[in-house]
């Protein structure tokens, strides 16, 4: 993997992989050898409040290297695949290494992504308050056939989010795919890169790395975000950031807590490594072990 002399040094280079199976480390190398901009491909470093629990790039290497869309959304907001597809289209036009384990974000860069209206916050509401009571399978039992064939049925965000697309625009989440504009890097046009580690090694890695971001003050960005968590919101979803909010409010021991977002991180990294198979068979694959 620290091979990367037959990596172009003229098209945009994407790195996919699991969490902590080395990309921004190869980002950082190839950024280094072109004058490329590293930008970031994943749905939770965006938010500001979390550098150390999400392993975003430390100050260090922000300086060292140019770096953008790092940091840059508040623990409310929410942030779309569609939000950081407008963000992300800019940058194109310079040598950019674009890196990141959020599947959904590098499909909509190079295969496109439908034009949906935003959801009302009243719908996003309305959504939520179903949810707490009936659970997802209400908002399941009422989408359409098509975009039921689409989605992971286990998959509640998703489920949500294509409930309140029909809500809100009266058309299935399928319906609006089907009308999907061309993609703003197509993948022939792209170096694509996904990294496939062997699950021994990454279990490992996972372990370590957690470790180490409680020594680096997760902990602390935790307890800052307690006073107002809410676990529903987007950034809420920042693995080992429910497990220790838990730990926080007396609800479980610190060594649970460890142990849990362990356990959380390595099924994350099961359903990433499921998703680039599927999804991603078209690029060049990089082993680690």
């Amino acid at each position: 993997m620290n091979q990367i002399s037959g990596i172009s040094r003229e098209a945009p280079v994407l790195i996919a992989g699991p969490t902590a199976s080395g990309k921004s480390a190869l980002a950082m190398e190839i950024a280094a050898r072109d004058g490329r901009v590293i930008v970031n491909a994943d749905a939770l470093q965006v938010y500001g409040c979390w550098r150390v629990l999400t392993a975003r790039p430390s100050l260090a290497d922000e300086a060292a290297l140019p770096h953008a869309l790092y940091g840059h959304v508040g623990r409310q907001e929410s942030y779309s695949t569609g939000r950081w597809l407008r963000e992300v289209v800019p940058f194109l036009a310079q040598p950019v290494v674009i890196v990141g384990g959020t599947g959904l974000n590098f499909s909509a860069l190079t295969e496109g992504l439908a034009d949906i209206p935003a959801v009302p916050p009243e719908v996003r509401a309305e959504a939520d308050a179903r949810v707490v009571v009936e659970g997802f399978a209400a908002l399941r039992a009422e989408l359409d056939a098509a975009t039921l064939a689409r989605i992971d049925p286990q998959n509640g965000a998703r489920i949500q989010r294509a409930w309140e697309v029909l809500r809100s625009t009266g058309r299935g989440l399928a319906a609006w795919q089907d009308e999907t504009p061309a993609p703003a890097l197509p993948l022939s046009q792209a170096e694509a890169l996904v990294l496939r580690p062997e699950v021994g090694w990454l279990d490992a890695r996972i372990n370590r790395r957690f470790h180490a971001m409680l020594e680096a003050g997760a902990l602390e960005e935790a307890r800052a975000a307690l006073p107002d968590w809410q676990p529903r919101l987007p950034s809420s979803r920042a693995i080992g950031g429910p497990e220790l909010i838990d730990f926080l409010q007396a609800k479980s021991t610190l060594s649970d807590a460890i142990d849990a977002a362990i356990l959380a991180s390595r099924r994350y990294a099961k359903r990433q490594r499921t998703w680039f198979r599927s999804r991603m068979g078209a690029w060049q694959e990089l082993r680690c072990s």
